[in-house]
């Protein structure tokens, strides 16, 4: 993960590319097919776990409690600090990690945080960066479109063939390496003043989301690979796409850049504490 930001610093230090034009296809056409390359394939019934879909959104909301406060006494621009401490990585790192830490049964309690979360992201998030939300671009976003795409194969049990899974699963394949050369791009533009907030955001992220997460499992009627899947997801640090979306909206994309990197660093030990105590 690293090696590949830096790969994009050092290439921004020698060429300054314009990275407007593979942002815009990682949020259209990347992104969108990594969703429904996850969800689509999902071997689980959404009903049951009505319990950790609310579990998600509680984590979700609590973190933006904790963080806005945070932001109004340090002085960080809300709109840029509040949905990089809400949303995190549930999908590049929250489920390969669950399922190696919890084994192939905790698969789909993961897949279910993911989907919450990325439905939230594109809706609440965007209208936190934004300032407004269109109901016209909320139905014509890709991410969404690909989400209720994918539901309807999961529910219907429709299995497409080979060779359409296939080129959707490599274009979704694309989405963490090209997100993280993005970022070191910007990184080259980071100022030192950034590096502050970026470690107070490493703390807000994981703090603001475990002490929900925790709440959530002790109210809420989950099983066990519930309780802990809404935990590790508790614990994630700030997604990739919340720069995405700065850039998008023109949001601090200095600032978001620094959260995004900094807490992902420090969130190696987070995540390290978090499943020698969830195991």
């Amino acid at each position: 993960m690293v090696s590949i930001v830096l790969l994009g610093y050092l290439y921004a230090q020698r060429f300054k590319p314009d990275m407007d034009v593979s942002n815009g296809l990682v949020l259209r056409v990347f992104v969108p097919a990594l969703a429904f390359d996850v969800i689509s394939g999902g071997d689980f019934a959404v009903y049951s776990y009505r319990w950790l879909i609310l579990g998600g959104v509680i984590v979700v909301v609590g973190s933006a409690l904790i963080a806005w406060p945070v932001a109004k006494i340090m002085k960080y621009p809300p709109r840029a600090f509040l949905p990089t401490m809400m949303f995190n990585n549930c999908g590049n790192l929250g489920l390969p990690l669950a399922v190696l830490a919890f084994g192939d049964q905790a698969l789909g309690a993961a897949v279910v945080l993911f989907l919450i979360s990325n439905l939230m992201h594109f809706t609440l998030g965007v209208y936190i960066f934004g300032g407004v939300v269109s109901w016209k671009g909320l139905i014509s976003n890709p991410v969404n479109i690909a989400t209720f795409l994918a539901l309807i194969f999961n529910f219907g049990g429709i299995q497409l063939p080979q060779v359409v899974l296939f080129p959707i699963s490599m274009l979704g394949d694309i989405v963490i390496p090209l997100m993280l050369f993005s970022l070191g791009v910007r990184m080259k533009s980071t100022r030192i003043e950034h590096l502050k907030i970026g470690v107070v955001g490493g703390i807000v992220c994981p703090l603001s989301g475990i002490m929900f997460g925790l709440l959530a499992a002790l109210i809420l009627p989950l099983d066990q690979f519930q309780a802990v899947n809404l935990i590790l997801f508790s614990a994630l640090p700030p997604a990739v796409l919340n720069f995405l979306m700065s850039e998008q909206y023109q949001q601090e994309p200095e600032i978001v850049a620094s959260l995004v990197l900094i807490g992902n660093g420090m969130s190696v030990g987070v995540l390290s504490v978090v499943l020698w105590w969830l195991l």
